[in-house]
């Protein structure tokens, strides 16, 4: 008989599954006319090498092109500006990246207006296409520098996991968690922050990335006539694992492994089934030397890795400088009229 964690498991892989082919059937669509506001910017450049146009003439396009075309959309003046920068930011059709079409317009006009390094870019192109992320989440992982954070906590999977596991387990972490969408003001206690974190699980689970399924909060253990409360656990579809998730409202001290460590032995023999690989555990502090940690992990078999977290108040500056100002939300809004 199924479990209820296998069935919710079975069940958000077809979700994801149904998603996904929603978007690439949109997409398949879209490709045609992210070529033509290609072609379109080819020409108006082409004219304008050629005849001296200024940038005067594309408010005269628009208004025509809705005259003759009423049924028209995407031909406003704005976006007949951006098909002209576009295909000056890509002006050779035949190096043209392929992830280009395979992404709506919205999504490539705010990445080539948002991040001018090109390797960046199309690294959160493929990114896009991998997750099928909206216009909304891939500008969220955009200004939280994702490309910075991903991969990069301290853990020894190397040394506790096979190497494919271990690589899969290495690019699922992100050092730090941005939970933007939590505002606590301080003194805060560890469960304040995992009850917002639960009580905003869609945007939780979206920062944790592709794969987890949320399982439980304070869920219980009992071992040796003993009751122990993990902080949240998760399953991870495409490792196959639990994921134990413990929090600190402090920095990293190595004590807190051989806690997280044991909680991992104990899901291992109460939850865990014979076919999931090795629980995995997360270890969240506000900050964390990462020597501190590399000394802890040494001898430590169980797979662990250590990240920092931030919340609303304790974004960096060069974070929040990529906030979005007063004029691009204004922008935007005028976008979707």
């Amino acid at each position: 008989m199924m479990s209820l964690i296998s069935y919710q498991s079975l069940l958000s892989e077809i979700k994801q599954t149904i998603q996904q082919a929603r978007l690439t059937a949109m997409l398949a669509v879209n490709a045609e006319m992210i070529l033509l506001y290609w072609q379109t910017g080819k020409i108006i450049a082409q004219r304008q090498d050629q005849e001296g146009w200024s940038a005067k003439v594309i408010p005269r396009l628009a208004q025509d092109l809705k005259s003759e075309f009423s049924d028209l959309k995407g031909y406003s003046e704005r976006n007949l500006g951006r098909m002209l920068a576009f295909y000056k930011e890509y002006p050779d059709k035949s190096i043209l990246p392929q992830a280009v079409a395979k992404l709506p317009w919205s999504h490539n006009i705010l990445l080539m207006e948002k991040i001018k390094d090109r390797k960046t870019r199309f690294w959160y192109m493929q990114k896009c296409i991998d997750n099928g992320w909206s216009r909304d989440i891939l500008a969220t992982q955009i200004k939280h520098q994702l490309h910075l954070r991903e991969g990069k906590a301290v853990s020894n999977f190397a040394q506790t996991l096979p190497p494919l596991v271990s690589d899969l387990a290495q690019q699922t972490l992100k050092d730090p968690y941005i939970f933007d969408f939590v505002s606590l003001d301080e003194p805060y206690r560890e469960r304040d922050v995992e009850n917002q974190l639960v009580a905003y699980v869609s945007k939780f689970l979206l920062e944790l990335g592709k794969g987890f399924a949320f399982v439980g909060q304070q869920y219980h253990l009992k071992v040796a006539n003993n009751d122990y409360y993990i902080d949240l656990l998760f399953y991870h579809i495409r490792l196959k694992c639990y994921v134990v998730i413990e929090l600190k409202n402090t920095a990293f001290q190595p004590e807190f492994t051989g806690k997280l460590n044991y909680y991992l032995s104990a899901v291992d023999s109460l939850v865990k089934m014979p076919e999931d690989n090795p629980t995995i555990g997360l270890l969240l502090c506000k900050e964390k030397n990462n020597i501190d940690v590399e000394f802890a992990l040494r001898n430590i078999n169980s797979p662990i890795g250590v990240s920092e977290y931030l919340l609303t108040k304790q974004l960096p500056d060069n974070l929040k400088s990529s906030l979005p100002t007063i004029e691009e939300i204004e922008t935007q809004l005028l976008d979707n009229l």
